[in-house]
């Protein structure tokens, strides 16, 4: 695949469970493809800015967090959900990491890792930790709230991007047919979308979407994953 807006740079400042919290079981996205297809819906949304962003299957909010760092220009608002609650408070404390009260805490955090272990790793953590702080340009706003993104999504504001990873393999107990996760998930999608919503959704390479109530706009494989960019037909 050619990349057309993720620049192939080190994002190890990202790396998660350095600044940006981390749990076991808790799924990391590839910074560069994340950038790559927010990249792609921003050039098909009406809008360029002020953008609220949906990710419907956030888990500890990692995607999220790193699109909010680098798209600062363009993103005004994001919103995570997840039906486990446990890991949205990852999420949560990832997310307040956009704000610059939030980055402080997580620099005095690193800070008392620094004097109670005298680490190096810890060290590096707080100049990434100063790195990432550098790229706050506003307080970005944020949401996270418990949702089956199978079912109903109570949401008061139409997402203008959803960008999405579809869970699979041992990361997640479906109840229903695995070959029609993708269509289901679309259906509630479907029903906090606006005609303008750009949709990015990611998904195990065996998975395909028959959902006609929706349009391709792209395709793409990576590896054994692959992602379309879709919107409302």
């Amino acid at each position: 695949m050619k990349y057309r807006y993720g620049k192939n740079a080190n994002y190890e400042n990202f790396s998660s469970g350095r600044v940006l919290y981390h749990i076991k079981g808790m799924t990391n996205f590839p910074v560069r493809l994340a950038q790559e297809i927010y990249g792609r819906c921003l050039e098909y949304s009406p809008k360029k800015q002020d953008i609220c962003l949906y990710d419907c299957c956030c888990g500890g909010g990692y995607l999220l967090t790193v699109l909010g760092f680098l798209n600062q220009d363009s993103l005004g608002r994001v919103i995570g959900s997840d039906i486990d609650l446990e890991i949205l408070d990852v999420a949560k404390k990832n997310l307040s990491l956009l704000t610059r009260e939030g980055m402080d805490r997580r620099i005095r955090e690193i800070e008392e890792m620094i004097v109670s272990f005298n680490k190096e790793s810890h060290r590096e953590a707080k100049n990434s930790a100063i790195r990432l702080k550098g790229l706050i340009k506003k307080d970005m706003e944020s949401l996270v709230f418990q949702a089956d993104a199978l079912k109903a999504i109570e949401l008061d504001i139409k997402p203008d991007i959803i960008i999405t990873d579809v869970p699979y393999g041992n990361l997640v107990d479906w109840k229903g047919e695995e070959q029609y996760i993708v269509d289901r998930l679309l259906d509630s999608l479907y029903q906090i979308s606006s005609p303008a919503s750009i949709i990015g959704i990611c998904m195990d390479k065996g998975q395909k979407v028959r959902n006609d109530k929706f349009i391709r706009l792209e395709r793409e494989k990576i590896g054994k994953r692959r992602f379309e960019i879709l919107r409302k037909g």
